[in-house]
């Protein structure tokens, strides 16, 4: 029922009910912990490499904006976001602008946007619902981690050239 390799993150919902968690086993598995049990409520097995991080959306029960479907992102070497329908177990979307190993995605405090970066210095802002990138940005290094700010006007990275980048964001 567990991974069969290294696990390199784990994350609760906004709920506080489900826990995610990422594997070098190229997997991604949800527990419901409300029931008992070892085996999880969704094992999520489509990418091709390791899935370095997962976040979940800030959506749904227990969020922000609690009538918008709560979704996991999967971020992996594979180069690939992965969005996760959490309710039925389906994938929502697949974003493959990347042609690097992705180590870093955030959702924006609507859930409405995701920014993601990969070991190249590559940033892509994605509208969730359309599934297409809307902005990208080009920085000289890799990015280890993206963030927005809380009025979802601007998205920071850091990368390994010792630099923060932040850049506007308005559509």
């Amino acid at each position: 029922a567990g991974h069969a390799d290294e696990v390199n993150a784990v994350k609760w919902d906004p709920s506080g009910t489900l826990l995610a968690s990422c594997s070098d086993d190229c997997s991604a598995k949800v527990w419901d912990l409300t029931k008992s049990g070892s085996e999880p409520l969704h094992d999520f097995k489509s990418h091709k490499q390791e899935i370095y991080t997962i976040k979940w959306s800030p959506t749904g029960t227990g969020s922000k904006n609690p009538t918008k479907p709560l979704l996991l992102a999967t971020a992996s070497f594979d180069g690939s976001v992965r969005l996760w329908n959490v309710q039925d177990g389906s994938c929502y979307r697949v974003l493959s602008r990347h042609r690097d190993s992705v180590y870093s995605v955030a959702f924006s405090p609507s859930g409405d946007y995701l920014a993601s970066g990969s070991l190249a210095g590559q940033l892509y802002v994605w509208n969730v619902e359309q599934g297409v990138h809307v902005r990208s940005f080009k920085g000289k290094g890799d990015i280890f981690e993206v963030a927005w700010n809380v009025e979802e006007t601007r998205v920071a990275s850091c990368f390994s050239s010792n630099v923060v980048e932040v850049i506007d964001f308005r559509i």
